[in-house]
């Protein structure tokens, strides 16, 4: 019981602590990249120290919605963290839920995150929750389709029993199911994120914002917990991402060297993945929003063939 508790607590610690290091990387690579200096790599731990400094403005017409949201999507999101395999095929609340509670998971803190935007009645915020859901509704169901694919290879919709599989059959990954159903999560992860070129989170431009808009009217501590909530689902999805297809380095369970060994693996996968995310961006413009649908109507496309070759192949 007590090493289940360790176990658990050093995955809380890394979900919590590595998830602002990989948006400070992603961020710091992008500047060098574009030949600016941006900001340091730890800049965003500075930046939530500074926001959970600082006091709150909220609007007069904001309803509990408005002060439950920051709380939910945070929580939320580190449920579904928890649910997911990182360290080792062993995740902590695997035997909670398998892969639909982490995407119900990830789908509620959306959800309140689109009521709050909409709570306050500024035209900003009614913008960015119908922007946000528009995309919710075509990149959720093509991440269920690359979920299902793989589950249904491990015979169980147990993420835990996903990533032993994944770890006991490296050549899974040249079928094509498995190659189509790459493709796909790798689309929803920069739609999730908000990476060009599907957004820019850098901008408050009317035109370009999806992310943003929603979250125009928070500040202080609930503006730290949305921005944290915002890198911890980043996190979890390119995890999932590396976990899933890349089971490289993944331990069958805790153990002192194994877990070093693990972790070690875990923070050369998220560096890969990083480069390949920056350099996406920097190579392409962003999409005209009218153009968005299309691209995940692809992720959708690649995530029914994935689906449907588990069956042929």
């Amino acid at each position: 019981m007590i090493e289940r508790l360790i176990e658990s607590g050093a995955q809380l610690f890394l979900l919590l602590a590595l998830a602002p290091l990989v948006t400070g990387f992603i961020r710091k690579l992008k500047a060098k990249l574009q030949t600016r200096r941006g900001p340091g790599i730890v800049q965003p731990y500075r930046d939530l120290g500074k926001l959970f400094r600082k006091s709150m403005v909220i609007p007069e017409t904001a309803s509990w919605i408005f002060t439950a949201t920051p709380w939910i999507l945070f929580f939320s999101t580190v449920l579904a963290g928890m649910m997911i395999p990182m360290v080792t095929a062993e995740a902590p609340l695997g035997l909670f839920g398998g892969a639909l509670a982490v995407i119900y998971l990830l789908g509620l803190g959306r959800f309140f995150l689109a009521l709050s935007g909409l709570d306050t009645g500024t035209s900003f915020g009614g913008l960015g929750s119908s922007r946000e859901m528009t995309i919710s509704a075509l990149a959720e169901p093509a991440l269920m389709l690359a979920i299902f694919t793989v589950a249904i290879g491990a015979g169980s919709t147990s993420m835990s029993e996903i990533a032993r599989t994944a770890i006991e059959q490296h050549w899974r990954f040249f079928a094509p199911a498995q190659m189509f159903a790459f493709a796909a999560l790798a689309l929803v992860l920069i739609a999730e994120t908000g990476h060009i070129p599907v957004d820019n989170p850098a901008t408050h431009l009317e035109l370009t914002m999806i992310h943003e808009a929603m979250i125009l009217e928070y500040s202080g501590p609930y503006l730290a917990l949305v921005e944290w909530a915002a890198s911890i689902k980043q996190l979890v999805l390119m995890t999932l991402l590396i976990n899933c297809f890349w089971p490289l380095g993944l331990q069958p369970a805790w153990s002192g060297f194994g877990a070093l060994w693990g972790i070690g693996w875990l923070l050369a996968k998220l560096l890969f993945l990083s480069c390949a995310i920056v350099l996406l961006e920097t190579t392409n413009a962003k999409m005209r929003l009218f153009r968005i649908p299309e691209l995940l109507a692809v992720a959708f496309t690649l995530g029914s063939l994935a689906l449907v070759s588990t069956f042929l192949f």
